[in-house]
């Protein structure tokens, strides 16, 4: 079929009103998931690559991808189109033919507006830059929220987290090796060594994802790497992982002002599940770091876990404070859109699958642990406690709102 031909097909695709807020067609179990194009701080990512909407196509679902969405990433219309797309032009047409939206950024204020009732909104939840105004917008209309970084199985791990989280990693030092160099304002020296000049010391703030990831990363390019964290437990993998070439120590406050006036970097990987950060360096550890020296916020998300950071923007990226340049972009692996698109994808793609898998949302939640996890907001109310005492939104557990 050409692509003429499916432009055909997308401009005799009308829905009526009830399909425009039901998630699911019940009579043929089809879900209608809605790719809108990312507009928020900068985002160049998609949430679901062709091969994805190709899947998603050959078990019976609609897939809607608002117009230019992949292109940040290098994925183009055409592209979306040959696997069983349809192309729409207007977030509102997007919004208006979708029950289950999948985006990476939370919506905007302006995407609230789209939002009908009882829509189910997969995206990352970034508390680090929500208000109190979205929690209000989404309640009333009683849209079920998913968050990436509430999606947990039953090992503990969260899976769409945890793949990005490696790619934020491996970027932070890839971003201060750059802000290191002369011309950034920076130190002036390498990441590695060579020899007879000793290398870069870089300090890392978390030992879990993000920080082995970045650990690793700076090995390779052969710094001197130390890992701090409270998790004893934490410590020890990252010894075995890594073989012992980086130094670990608990994060208590003499090792941490002792690391920090050392470091070249300083990464923050610190992650507290659900709750913003708290702040782990001070300003005045801050003011003991060597002029020159490089913070990459990587926690930036959930509110950064060093005193002197706010967020950043990829086109605005750093601030210099006490000599020190701060680097605190909260969607970091943007720079590599397409990577991160892919991995991205891939993660999110059996989670919508399984929503396809149900009647209804309700089904699918009481079903499928993760996901039930991974909902902050349902039937009008939060589900998540922490998020009620950030927001002051109503609070309802979900397991008394679901029924099988």
């Amino acid at each position: 079929m050409m692509y003429n031909d499916l432009l055909n097909i997308q401009e005799e695709v009308v829905l009526t009103p009830q399909e425009k807020i039901r998630i699911f067609d019940p009579a043929r179990n089809e879900l209608s998931i809605g790719i809108p194009k990312e507009r928020a701080q900068e985002e160049k990512r998609v949430s679901l690559i062709p091969s994805a909407i190709r899947t998603l196509i050959q078990r019976g679902h609609k897939v809607f991808v608002e117009r230019g969405a992949g292109a940040e990433s290098h994925y183009s219309d055409e592209e979306y189109t040959s696997n069983g797309a349809f192309i729409v032009y207007s977030q509102d047409d997007l919004f208006s033919k979708s029950g289950l939206i999948v985006k990476i950024q939370p919506p905007t204020e302006e995407e609230c507006n789209f939002i009908r009732d009882k829509q189910t909104i997969i995206s990352a939840l970034n508390l680090g830059i929500l208000r109190k105004n979205y929690f209000k917008s989404l309640t009333e209309k009683q849209v079920t929220g998913i968050a990436f970084e509430y999606i947990e199985d039953l090992n503990g791990d969260r899976p769409i987290v945890k793949v990005l989280s490696e790619i934020a990693g491996m970027m932070s030092v890839q971003i201060a090796a750059r802000y290191l160099e002369s011309d950034k304002r920076g130190r002036g020296i390498l990441i590695g060594s060579i020899a007879g000049v000793p290398p870069a010391t870089v300090v890392i703030l978390g030992g879990g994802t993000v920080g082995e990831s970045a650990a690793r990363a700076a090995l390779g390019m052969g710094a001197q790497v130390m890992v701090l964290d409270r998790d004893i437990n934490k410590l020890r993998h990252i010894e075995q992982a890594l073989d012992r070439r980086a130094i670990t120590a608990i994060s208590n406050h003499y090792y941490l002002n002792k690391a920090v006036r050392f470091a070249d970097v300083l990464i923050g990987a610190i992650s507290v599940k659900g709750e913003k950060n708290p702040y782990i360096v001070s300003e005045e550890m801050v003011k003991a770091m060597k002029p020159g020296s490089v913070i990459i916020d990587i926690s930036i998300d959930q509110g950064g876990c060093v005193e002197t950071s706010r967020t950043t923007t990829p086109s605005n990226p750093v601030f210099i404070k006490h000599g020190v340049t701060h680097y605190c972009v909260p969607n970091v692996a943007s720079l590599v859109s397409r990577t991160s698109s892919s991995a991205l994808s891939n993660a999110l793609l059996p989670f919508i699958m399984e929503l396809g898998d149900h009647p209804d949302i309700n089904t699918a939640l009481s079903k499928n642990h993760p996901l039930k996890l991974g909902t902050y907001l349902f039937k009008g109310f939060c589900t998540k406690s922490g998020l009620t005492d950030l927001f002051g939104v109503p609070y309802r557990d979900i397991d008394s709102m679901i029924t099988c």
